[in-house]
């Protein structure tokens, strides 16, 4: 294990580590989607339509954690530049649904790339092993706290 520099504390908070890590993280990442003529809020639009083809524009405002003003901009944008594409289901009276197109599929892998890239230069010294370990034990606090913040209060866990 490496050393900590001089003047770090020995004990410092992991709360406060990831949310000084994201930061940096966030920049780095939006630099990279910027270089390659994208932004994290489209990337994110796109892989919530991904995985959840017709969610609706609050529902992505939402999970975005964005404004559904701000998330319709962005998937305006996103359909002006067919990465999306309306897709209107059989029957009357049906809305239309949201889809990425194969167009933003190549965007999505562009966009995979530049955070690949950023977490190389990151976590890159850290054995596999050890990565692996940080990232496993990332997800699971990540789904445990999506799951407690998804839950009603008056539902037990």
């Amino acid at each position: 294990m490496r050393s900590l520099p001089s003047g770090v504390p020995r004990t410092p908070s992991a709360a406060f580590l990831l949310q000084a890590t994201g930061r940096i993280v966030r920049e780095e990442v939006e630099a990279g989607l910027r270089s390659r003529g994208t932004s994290l809020r489209q990337v994110s639009a796109l892989g919530h339509l991904r995985v959840h083809p017709g969610l609706s524009y609050s529902e992505l405002a939402r999970r975005a954690g964005i404004t559904v003003q701000s998330m319709q901009a962005t998937l305006a944008q996103l359909e002006a530049e067919h990465l999306v594409e309306r897709r209107s289901p059989p029957g009357r009276g049906r809305a239309a649904v949201l889809a990425v197109t194969p167009a933003g599929e190549r965007m999505l892998a562009d966009a995979e790339a530049a955070i690949d890239a950023v977490d190389q230069r990151l976590f890159g010294g850290l054995p596999a092993q050890d990565r692996r370990a940080l990232t496993d034990q990332l997800m699971t606090a990540f789904v445990e706290v999506s799951a407690r913040r998804s839950r009603p209060e008056s539902e037990p866990p």
